[in-house]
């Protein structure tokens, strides 16, 4: 149960590491625990839309995904130009002591290689949920997101994530809430 204790400790932890990406568009910010929230929502959309696909290997995957970025922290695509992050050491510290460490390991791996549905679909949950962040901002005026969104969208592998990020750019952040103006 201890080794238990310290994943939850070290899954609390994205609470508090800051999505680095944010700093290049001048506003914004967003914990990896945010994010991964997000992502597992859009994964459990997903999901119910695309039924060939295995829903809880995709929500587990969401879930996941960056969870090695407790050890590692959130670098941005400049980072990366420099440093080199050792990520099958961190899965491998981050689930020796496991007992199912090889169930987590095998999750993050098979997200990590993107051969399977499910895998691609959590990459496009992934995805879409910087798609949303960055229309949101741009929505609230933030012009940097602009020349973002095509890149992020060409990540996109499959066609249900094409779609929805089709849609999300196509929708006001704001019309969920603000259709019935007659309320306000």
């Amino acid at each position: 149960m201890k080794a238990i204790a310290n994943l939850l400790f070290e899954a609390r932890i994205l609470k508090d590491i800051p999505r680095s990406g944010f700093h290049f568009l001048g506003s914004g910010d967003e914990s990896v625990a945010e994010h991964s929230f997000v992502a597992t929502f859009i994964g459990y959309v997903i999901s119910q839309i695309a039924p060939d696909a295995d829903a809880l290997k995709l929500l587990q995957m969401c879930l996941i995904h960056d969870l090695t970025e407790a050890r590692t922290g959130d670098l941005n695509y400049v980072q990366k130009k420099y440093l080199a992050v050792d990520e099958s050491r961190a899965i491998g510290d981050l689930t020796e002591d496991l007992p199912f460490g090889k169930a987590v390991a095998d999750l993050i791996e098979e997200f990590n290689a993107a051969e399977t549905l499910e895998a691609q679909l959590a990459h496009d949950a992934d995805q879409l949920a910087l798609v949303l962040e960055l229309k949101a901002l741009h929505d609230a005026g933030n012009n940097g997101p602009k020349a973002w969104l095509p890149h992020v969208v060409g990540r996109l592998r499959t066609s249900v994530g094409q779609s929805l990020a089709k849609q999300i750019l196509d929708t006001a952040s704001d019309e969920w809430w603000f259709e019935d103006k007659a309320d306000l």
